[in-house]
């Protein structure tokens, strides 16, 4: 069952992080149940992933490894010296990581190109782009939109992981946008808000044929599963004690 694998890959998302002594944690914990539906249950050979939080790299890492594209070796030289794995993804060693998007506020732009980049081929596919909430604040994503709704970009999926935090608190505190779907649909784009944890909830929005480029809004917990990440800021930076990591890990295989 999907389920099980999620949980298999949340206990080796804990041991890689761990292990590296690094953090972005939580940020890793709120996408991960989307990286992996989208990853075991809806990407085809033809279509294009993007990951424009470029900082949930682990999750990205876990992902791949749970799919058999990446082995525990790997893994093991996770955000080390000459790893392949670096903090944020590497492009141009494996075909399903394709851009480098360490800085915030890329990917969508690199998502539009590629979609672009599809229809004048005539290349069969969808492309997703997965962003942070917080990554809105980069003036970047509205250019891009312009240019996804002038072009009609329809093999375009936005999926956001609405968690709520950033680097310096909560997405209200450092600049408050409002509703983010008032903003996606005031563009005329369609919007759906779902539970990011649910895979039941996550199953319907991804298997739902809605026309042209779409917005789906993942409501998320930043450290999801485990009691003393979930939804504190702290948690996008600190590394786990080996304590911590006892818990955590204890919490998430009795989930």
């Amino acid at each position: 069952m999907l389920s099980d694998i999620i949980r298999k890959g949340k206990e080796r998302l804990l041991r890689m992080h761990f292990e590296s002594g690094v953090g972005h944690i939580g940020g890793n914990l709120s996408s991960l149940d989307l990286l992996m539906y989208l990853h075991h249950k809806v990407l085809s050979p033809d279509d294009v992933f993007v990951l424009s939080k470029g900082h949930s790299a682990g999750a990205l890492y876990v992902t791949l490894w749970s799919m058999g594209r990446l082995t525990d070796e790997d893994l093991k030289n996770f955000h080390k010296d000459r790893t392949k794995l670096a903090g944020h993804p590497p492009p141009n060693w494996i075909p399903e990581i394709c851009f480098a998007t360490g800085s915030l506020g890329h990917g969508l732009s690199l998502s539009a190109g590629v979609a672009l980049g599809k229809r004048l081929k005539s290349e069969p596919g969808r492309v997703y782009c997965l962003l942070s909430d917080g990554e809105w604040n980069e003036g970047s994503n509205w250019e891009a939109l312009l240019f996804i709704v002038h072009h009609k970009l329809e093999k375009l999926t936005l999926i956001i992981d609405h968690n709520g935090l950033q680097g310096f608190g909560t997405t209200k505190e450092v600049a408050d946008f409002g509703s983010l779907a008032e903003k996606f649909r005031a563009f005329g784009l369609p919007v759906e808000e779902i539970d990011g944890h649910n895979l039941d909830s996550i199953a319907a929005a991804f298997s739902s044929a809605v026309p042209g480029p779409r917005v789906i809004i993942a409501h998320t917990k930043k450290g999801c599963g485990v009691s003393f990440m979930e939804n504190k800021m702290e948690w996008h930076y600190l590394p786990m004690t080996p304590d911590q990591y006892k818990q955590a890990l204890n919490e998430i295989s009795k989930s």
